[in-house]
Formats: structure tokens, C-alpha cells, sequence
């Protein structure tokens, strides 16, 4: 499916207090080039859960997973360990999944595993007026 560009204005829109209208068009933007860098190599997929709200990543958003990319320390990961598929913050230096919640401890992993990085989740998605069905 290709999405059409949108128009991008050249001015931020402030969160707080409001300010004056700019009616100026930057230039038009295509989500597609803004948000996936490897096309071949990404896919989306749905959040469930709690455990990663501190990295801003709600029940039921929508994920974009790159699996080109080589999985760093620190970075959130789509993980399939011992054949169940999990979003968490890959801890290398000590060996563990993490959640963003602190109400959710660390997944250990250790030389027994079985660990697969499916991708690195690049952008998240989230809906802030019911989507349209």
C-alpha cells in the first residue's frame, strides 16, 4: 500500500500555549520515506501490554520493526526467546530482556536460551481519537 505524501509545514506546533497560524507549506512528506529506512527488512506489529509505557510504548500501538539493523545495547527489540515473542530494552552487559516499567522484572538470558532478535523497533504508533475502521 502506498501512502500519499502529506503536507509538512514549516512550523512546529507548540504544546503549550498557542501561537499565531503559519499557513506555509514546507514541503510534502511520504511516511513511507520517513519511516522506513529498509523496506524489504520491515514489518509492523502490536504492542501488548504494560511493560514498556517509561519508553513511551502503550497497549495496543503500533510497532515499526526493522530487522536490518544489528541490535544494540539499549535499544527496544522485538526478541522471540525460548519461542515466545516479547518487546523489551536488550540489556547485553547483563545478559537480559528488560521492561520500561519497573513493575516488570528483568528476563534473564542465559547461555541455554534460545534468543532470536526478530528486528529493532524503530517508531511506534499511537491513535489518540478512535481509528477509523
Amino acid at each position: 500500500m502506498k501512502i500519499q505524501p502529506l503536507p509538512l509545514f514549516i512550523h512546529s506546533v507548540p504544546a503549550g500555549f498557542p501561537s499565531p497560524a503559519d499557513d506555509y507549506l514546507e514541503q510534502s512528506l511520504d511516511l513511507n520515506r520517513y519511516l522506513i529506512r529498509h523496506p524489504a527488512a520491515t514489518y509492523l506489529a502490536r504492542a501488548k501490554g504494560h511493560s514498556m509505557t517509561g519508553r513511551g510504548i502503550f497497549d495496543g500501538d503500533l510497532l515499526i520493526v526493522d530487522r536490518a539493523l544489528e541490535a544494540g545495547h539499549n535499544q527496544i527489540v522485538i526478541a522471540a526467546l525460548d519461542g515466545q515473542l516479547t518487546c523489551k530494552i536488550l540489556d547485553k552487559q547483563h545478559q537480559c530482556l528488560r521492561a520500561a516499567n519497573k513493575n516488570y522484572p528483568p528476563i534473564a538470558i542465559s547461555e541455554f536460551s534460545d534468543l532470536i532478535i526478530e528486528g529493532v523497533v524503530i517508531h511506534s504508533i499511537r491513535h489518540h481519537t478512535p481509528p477509523v475502521s
